[in-house]
């Protein structure tokens, strides 16, 4: 990402329409990184990860990868369903029909393939929105941490982008230049972080 940010932060050295204008980049840049794409293999190992765990429809499915990666990933029906039904037809899955919807399950030889393939897609970099920052988790993986709250920066960034830029559009000249202070002081603090570790 290139920076427009001025070295002194966003005081009154920076007029209102650059601070927008750099505000937007930010959230667009990590809207972008939020939003990303996940391939087809890694849906069937999030299907079959989660269907180890209990039985589920196909929306449970969805909104459990969605929260399981902190929103950074929300896969499409039209991605789920072809994968369920090609788990069906391989005989890794079961489906049973009760209330109008289709509840799918592991086979024995579907729990073989869940264990053998290990790791869940969320874990793979990710984010999955918890954790904790530093250190290792259970894996005792370095960096583990890292990849599993990979999701919540630019998500905590996009909030962030979107509060200021509230605060652009409907705020006093006092409350703009008390936002700007903050954001200053954010910064710095960032940077902090970084110098400690």
């Amino acid at each position: 990402m290139s920076t427009s940010f001025p070295s002194g932060g966003f005081g009154a050295r920076m007029d209102p329409d650059a601070m927008w204008q750099a505000f937007e980049q930010l959230r667009s840049t990590f809207e972008k990184k939020v939003g990303s794409r996940m391939g087809r293999g890694d849906v069937r190992a999030a299907v079959l990860s989660l269907l180890a765990e209990k039985p589920m429809h196909g929306y449970q499915i969805i909104r459990e990868i969605e929260e399981r990666s902190g929103g950074s990933w929300k896969p499409s029906a039209g991605s789920v369903y072809p994968t369920l039904q090609l788990l069906a037809d391989e005989g890794l899955i079961t489906a049973e029909e009760s209330n109008g919807r289709k509840t799918y399950a592991l086979t024995e030889e579907g729990r073989e393939v869940a264990a053998s393939e290990g790791a869940t897609p969320w874990a793979d970099g990710t984010g999955s929105g918890t954790g904790t920052s530093g250190g290792t988790t259970g894996t005792g993986t370095p960096g583990a941490d890292r990849r599993a709250t990979s999701g919540r920066l630019p998500r905590a960034g996009v909030e962030l982008a979107q509060a200021a830029a509230q605060v652009h559009r409907s705020g006093t000249p006092e409350q703009i230049q008390e936002a700007a202070t903050v954001l200053d002081e954010a910064r710095r603090r960032l940077y902090a972080i970084l110098a400690e570790g």
